[in-house]
């Protein structure tokens, strides 16, 4: 007798050949973790970075963790973690993932009131004469008028006086001392929240005392810890499977972004400092071969800026950052060539004040050279959200961002995901600051580049906004991880826990259809040079697409890319030529997918392009 389908199950065939399906990993209690970073390694594997995971128990414990994940088996691996890793900076090397950048360290958290903006105040001290005390309950008041109270009493030493020289040549130079306090605001709520960095003078001085002392903040919040930069930097063995300390940076970085250059040498860009302060410019660069770090090109940016790698070795600034930073410096779009230390701003972006907690991605193929960015919100903690999109053609004269479609509502946090069809995958995301007002959107869609239209997807079942990340799996899936929302309901009164289940999304593309297949072939290629992989569907294959693994953290991930390969088919096998732009294609590990007439992908094979 023929099998006949319930009407049910004809309904959800047809809904996961339209829409997709999500699944939650079964993840053993003793692996789940607060995922912080997410970066997949040529093993398979995914290494998920919590650090302490932004929990001051787990901090002053020394309880730092990190889990491999290995999706194919569903098994999972706790990894020594030698420091604080949370909200670092990471990059995919040309062999390895690098997991560094800057770590935290918490400051004591203010008793009482748990609603009231906070944070850490550097005190600084221009007098060489005297150091300076300030009891507890000094109050600091910024350009704005809000006033906030230290927590405890604070000592600043003398400035540093340098003489040189004598006579008519003598030089005195005076260099400011500083020291670290634990500010609060007395007004609870969003009213003491000052929203972006600021200079605080300090109530009560006057004359030379005012003016040689003074307050800097670089984010006053609702976030109950603070933290500051670490200068270690590890490089992680995917073998091996384990961390390798490297040389330390010359700055300390909280929240900085890695970017890999053309060279293979890796891009450290802004972060906090070891007192909490943004670094004014300071980058500096990794050489994977002697694993030691050298001043960069300076540039000022906000913390966690989106740096994309274009066609002659410049570095594309799509304005979408991560928050720490004064509104009006370092946001704007433009075209950064890091050896002549030039910036060219691109115009034409709609709510170039809603860049901070967007998402942006090199568009696939990663030769059409253009840029999208999705969403966004206002400066700190802003209520404000965008549902923009605009793209980029980078190829052109002169670039101007161009309006996109719009996404269904403004949205923040929003993670979005290459796939090997030439789509981007977007989900999740909320519209307010780390979803209050229980704003988390439970949306998901998929965006056509060729057509500049969006579709739905299925949507999706837990909630993400800030520190949650998205990848691409080598069986095309994608997975997605964290969340860490400020509060757990709408009147934004309960505390709300982190979000530690991993979901995973299987496009349209892997249901009722027949995928290509990708036997053997070569595993080391070098650029410009043609490789041949067997394969006994090489007649329906229509591209082929090598596209370089996800190093994700504060929905910025800076590494992924889709490179169209030339293809040739004949029998039963395929041969691909890789590009031979160093800009174009960066020395590393990238999968290698086949894909049909309709977009359908292969399972992937690891290829190291020398």
């Amino acid at each position: 007798m023929r099998y006949r389908p319930s009407p049910q199950t004809r309904k959800t065939a047809i809904g996961v050949a339209a829409y997709g399906h999500w699944d939650l990993v079964d993840v053993p209690r003793q692996y789940r973790i607060n995922s912080i970073h997410a970066a997949l390694l040529h093993t398979g594997k995914v290494l998920l970075i919590a650090g302490s995971g932004n929990n001051v128990r787990n901090f002053r414990a020394g309880t730092f963790k990190s889990v491999l994940w290995d999706p194919a088996n569903n098994t999972f691996k706790e990894v020594p973690t030698p420091k604080d890793m949370f909200c670092g900076g990471h990059a995919q090397l040309p062999r390895r993932a690098t997991a560094g950048g800057g770590r935290h360290r918490p400051l004591r958290e203010a008793p009482g009131r748990r609603q009231a903006g906070r944070g850490a105040m550097v005190v600084k001290n221009e007098s060489p004469d005297r150091p300076m005390t300030f009891p507890r309950g000094t109050v600091f008041r910024g350009s704005t008028g809000k006033e906030y109270a230290s927590q405890l009493p604070v000592t600043v030493p003398a400035a540093r006086k340098t003489v040189t020289g004598s006579g008519p040549a003598r030089k005195v130079t005076v260099t400011a001392s500083e020291a670290r306090v634990y500010v609060e605001s007395p007004r609870d709520g969003e009213a003491g929240i000052p929203n972006t960095a600021d200079q605080y003078r300090i109530v009560g001085l006057k004359g030379a005392d005012a003016r040689n002392h003074y307050g800097l903040a670089t984010k006053l919040g609702l976030d109950k810890k603070d933290f500051q930069g670490l200068r270690e930097s590890y490089v992680f063995d995917p073998v091996a499977e384990r961390y390798v300390q490297v040389a330390s940076m010359s700055q300390a970085r909280w929240y900085p972004t890695l970017v890999t250059l053309a060279d293979s040498r890796v891009l450290a860009v802004s972060g906090l400092d070891d007192m909490g302060q943004i670094i004014p410019g300071k980058n500096e660069v990794f050489d994977p071969a002697t694993r030691r770090w050298s001043p960069g090109p300076n540039h000022y940016f906000p913390t966690y800026p989106a740096l994309f790698l274009t066609k002659g070795g410049k570095l594309f600034c799509s304005g979408s950052n991560a928050g720490y930073g004064p509104a009006d410096r370092g946001r704007t779009p433009g075209l950064w060539d890091p050896r002549a230390n030039t910036f060219t701003p691109v115009p034409g972006l709609h709510d170039p004040d809603q860049t901070e907690t967007s998402a942006s991605v090199l568009l696939p193929a990663a030769q059409r050279q253009s840029v999208m960015i999705l969403g966004g919100g206002g400066v700190g903690e802003s209520h404000q959200s965008t549902a923009r999109t605009a793209v980029v053609d980078l190829a052109q004269r002169n670039p101007r961002y161009q309006d996109g479609p719009d996404l269904p509502q403004g949205t923040r946090y929003l993670n979005a995901v290459l796939t090997p069809d030439d789509s981007v995958f977007t989900s999740g995301g909320s519209l307010d600051y780390r979803g209050k007002e229980a704003s988390d959107i439970l949306r998901a869609q998929f965006y056509d580049p060729a057509h500049g239209t969006f579709r739905p997807a299925a949507a999706p079942t837990v909630g993400r906004d800030y520190h949650s990340e998205a990848l691409l799996l080598p069986d095309g899936r994608i997975a997605v991880f964290g969340s860490n929302p400020l509060f757990a309901d709408k009147a934004n009164t309960e505390d709300a826990p982190f979000e530690q289940r991993i979901e995973v999304y299987s496009p349209p593309y892997l249901y009722g259809r027949a995928r290509p297949e990708l036997g053997s072939g070569p595993v080391e290629v070098d650029r410009g040079e043609s490789v041949t992989f067997h394969s006994g569907s090489a007649g329906v294959v229509r591209a082929a697409r090598l596209m370089r693994p996800s190093a994700v953290t504060h929905v910025t991930d800076v590494e992924q890319r889709s490179i169209a390969l030339d293809l040739a088919r004949h029998g039963r096998s395929v041969t691909v030529t890789v590009p031979r732009d160093t800009s174009l294609v960066p020395s590393g590990w990238y999968m290698l997918f086949l894909t049909d007439q309709r977009g359908t992908p292969s399972l992937a094979r690891w290829i190291h392009v020398r």
